[in-house]
């Protein structure tokens, strides 16, 4: 048994989450998690809301509430759609707790102590209109490098590129839209990363099997232009962590808050702080920190390409910088886009199907076979109902529902809701044993990759292998000559749809749990020893038929919601 860290990319709090952002770090983060689990591995898998910044005082300010009450409310709105996700964090935390509040101080005050930190006068863009600084964020227009008019002035969500405020075209607030702007002086912290930059390039270098696209984001942001920049790591805001260096005052820093994406990834540690705190776990330090017995954790992250740089550079930066032994990512898992119907799913602009939504037209199991199974790994993918249509009917309804439903209202009728007796195992099933022993190692090796696309396939392939069995083993006209052959086939059925119960867990937890109350067992032992797994179901050991697994989508049901989500969110 091996220990697992488990992280996904914090989501921001203004705002339910889009289908994307699912399947862009939390989603593939819980299958990991269950997948490990049902393995019989240690693992703790946490996740938070991102609290501070401009999206939440933006997102506060048009729903008429005080920031900090607003976080409370969509907390709770974000952990209950988690839930209902079946998103299996061990804690749901908050980057706004008091203790990501004391440990974001404690790194400035090390990174401080480090040298690592300097006083920065500088010129940021004013807001007459607003009567405030504007932080990169606050402020609009239209990129430099690929046109894109909705761009921030931190970054580009289009093309990724790192901007300033002052690289805009075009630039307007973001609070009233207002183009009367002007250059003022202002005092910053920053991070000196550029001192950091040959220690990260040669730790990045030493992560042989990180995916490319981790790889190439973090190098390119290293070495392009003039490389790795030194990052503000504060802001003007009131809402936020105030700046300390430690548990002592910053002086000529009063009034101001750290940068959202200073304190955001620290929020992973403190979560750690929170669970504990909740009463559902103890020593957190020993997930953390390798002086209290961290150093035989595999930490694994799971974000979006957007969130790479932030997490291979900013943060690392951060933990190395601080000279202390806390845990660094061993594997960071990142995703492209997933698109929406010919353009991009888009919190901001409302635009796509959003978590609160989806659970409203289907249950959860239906979102996350196919978000899975067409996970955007190598390259941006594409939602369209037509494809989600033709994959939960043939995926989900015609293979893995039609065996479930065909093998339990068979033995019910010939045999009664018992395991039958008699009969003995022949040359098929002893080749459909090999064959999904076969399969099984393959998908396990996907898994433990984290290569979900790839799993997904193979795990279609562990059903279609059992439907392939009942067709040609036909135990319904086998029954008419020889009762006895025919209860063998169907007993080693039953068995199957436990073990897929069993090894579909981590994709379609609902179903699983369905499969397995209809064969009235509780027994999740992984199949090691396959042979031994399809005797798991004793003859006499009673099942039930269950409802149906996966209803159909009608045509009807797939135009209507084209036709609802053709718009944008209000």
């Amino acid at each position: 048994m091996a220990r697992h860290l488990i992280t996904s990319a914090i989501p921001y709090i203004n705002g339910i989450k889009h289908l994307g952002n699912l399947v862009g770090s939390q989603l593939p983060a819980d299958l990991y998690a269950r997948y490990l689990r049902g393995r019989g591995h240690e693992v703790l898998f946490l996740c938070a809301t991102d609290e501070h910044g401009t999206p939440a005082e933006l997102a506060a300010a048009k729903a008429g509430k005080p920031v900090a009450e607003y976080c409370a409310e969509m907390w709770q709105v974000q952990d209950t759609l988690g839930q209902g996700f079946r998103l299996s964090f061990d804690h749901f935390g908050r980057s706004s707790s008091e203790q990501n509040r004391k440990l974001t101080q404690h790194f400035a005050g090390k990174l401080f102590e480090a040298g690592l930190i300097e006083e920065i006068t500088e010129k940021q863009v004013y807001s007459n209109a607003d009567g405030r600084f504007l932080p990169d964020r606050y402020i609009e227009g239209t990129c430099p490098n690929c046109g894109y008019d909705k761009a921030r002035g931190d970054q580009c969500e289009n093309c990724t590129k790192q901007l300033d405020p002052t690289d805009l075209i075009d630039p307007r607030s973001a609070i009233s839209g207002s183009t009367d702007l002007e250059v003022r002086e202002t005092k910053h912290l920053y991070l000196k990363q550029s001192q950091m930059r040959d220690r990260l390039n040669a730790w990045i270098d030493d992560q042989k099997d990180w995916p490319i696209l981790t790889t190439s984001i973090a190098k390119k942001w290293l070495n392009d232009g003039d490389g790795l920049r030194d990052r503000g790591i504060t802001r003007d805001l009131d809402w936020g962590i105030p700046v300390k260096r430690g548990d002592d005052d910053w002086p000529g820093m009063e009034g101001k808050v750290f940068y959202v994406w200073f304190d955001a990834p620290i929020e992973y540690i403190a979560c750690g702080a929170e669970w504990v705190e909740a009463g559902k776990g103890e020593d957190w330090e020993r997930w953390w920190r390798t002086d209290k017995g961290a150093d035989d954790v595999r930490y694994t992250q799971f974000m979006g390409k957007d969130n790479v740089p932030f997490h291979t550079l900013s943060f690392p930066a951060t933990i190395l910088g601080s000279g202390e032994p806390w845990k660094l990512v061993d594997y960071i898992k990142s995703f492209n886009y997933l698109n929406y119907d010919g353009g991009q799913f888009s919190t901001s602009q409302g635009r796509g199907i959003f978590m609160d939504q989806a659970l409203e037209i289907l249950p959860a199991d239906y979102w996350r076979w196919w978000l899975l199974s067409h996970a955007p790994e190598s390259s941006d993918a594409e939602f369209t109902w037509e494809n989600f249509q033709a994959s939960v009917n043939k995926d989900l309804a015609d293979v893995l529902g039609n065996f479930v439903s065909r093998v339990t209202k068979f033995c019910r009728s010939k045999f009664g809701e018992t395991v039958p007796d008699a009969g003995s195992y022949g040359p098929d099933e002893t080749a459909l044993i090999d064959t999904l022993t076969t399969r099984i190692r393959v998908y396990e090796k996907h898994m433990e990759a984290i290569e979900v696309r790839k799993s997904a396939t193979e795990l279609r392939a562990i059903w279609v292998a059992g439907n392939e069995y009942l067709q040609t083993a036909a135990p319904w006209s086998t029954f008419k000559e020889d009762p006895d052959r025919a209860a063998a086939q169907i007993r080693l059925a039953l068995n199957l749809i436990r073990l897929y119960a069993v090894i579909s867990a981590p994709f379609i937890p609902d179903a699983s749990a369905a499969m397995l109350q209809a064969m009235q067992t509780d027994d999740c032992h992984w199949p090691d020893d396959l042979a031994q797994a399809l005797e798991s179901l004793k003859p006499g050991h009673a099942f039930s038929v269950p409802e149906v697994l996966f209803a159909k989508i009608t045509d009807d049901q797939r135009e209507d919601w084209a036709t609802r989500f053709a718009g944008t969110r209000a």
